[in-house]
């Protein structure tokens, strides 16, 4: 993730309030079923935050990026300065359940990445993973943002199935943004600073747009397999 992501992102934006939301509704019985739970690209900790306030459960998280780490919101759950490929023997096979969000789109050799994460998954465990979707929408925002590409299910699914995993259950969300994802698409084209192209594209500007965007984020019913502005699937080791 980008330092501006850090610096715009908190608890009370509407997308991360979302992402939480559609989880808990594709899979969000597995958080109590999980012995052990990971966050890998955990950041600044709003997924281990949003866990232990609704379930009371830790989640460990894992990161390179040692200022998303200082910042990390957890009040309880751990938080490591880990890159996944070390494949530390403490952590072989101990997590039921890692979770997986907005990270692949950064990486340019997704299989080797997901292959390494799978390594820290218990056999039989489950791996929740976010992406942002429409592959038609890669903008000056995505550049920004440092993603590699965007996602539609199919390529999604294509890549977990081909590491070794079997999908439970997807879902697109996001449905009722689409416009804004065009028109993002449209006004960043001639962007030509970095950060300024991703506080565009993220920022809500303000709590009563934030507010109404949180209401709109609901006008779609979760599981939706029609479109949206992320896609998110939940896939079981095999």
């Amino acid at each position: 993730m980008t330092d501006g992501y850090f610096e715009l992102a908190s608890l009370d934006h509407f997308w991360v309030r979302r992402r939480f939301e559609v989880f808990q509704k594709l899979a969000g019985r597995l958080v109590q079923s999980s012995r052990e739970m990971a966050d890998v690209g955990c950041g600044h900790g709003m997924l281990q935050r949003q866990v232990e306030e609704t379930y009371g459960r830790e989640v460990t998280g894992f990161d390179l990026n040692e200022g998303g780490l200082k910042r990390n919101l957890s009040k309880s759950s751990k938080v490591c300065c880990y890159d996944v490929f070390e494949k530390s023997p403490a952590f072989q096979a101990r997590f039921d359940l890692i979770f997986l969000w907005d990270v692949i789109e950064h990486i340019a050799d997704e299989d080797s990445f997901l292959q390494a994460v799978l390594f820290h998954l218990a056999l039989g465990g489950k791996l929740a993973v976010n992406v942002p979707a429409g592959r038609w929408a890669f903008s000056g925002y995505d550049r920004a943002a440092g993603h590699v590409r965007r996602y539609s299910h199919q390529t999604l699914l294509e890549a977990l199935q081909r590491n070794g995993l079997q999908v439970l259950t997807w879902s697109y969300w996001g449905l009722p943004f689409l416009p804004t994802l065009a028109f993002r698409k449209l006004w960043l084209r001639e962007e030509g600073v970095q950060q300024r192209a991703y506080s565009t594209g993220f920022a809500v500007g303000g709590n009563v747009v934030n507010t109404l965007c949180g209401v709109l984020s609901h006008m779609e019913v979760i599981p939706q397999q029609l479109a949206g502005t992320s896609v998110m699937a939940v896939a079981q080791r095999r």
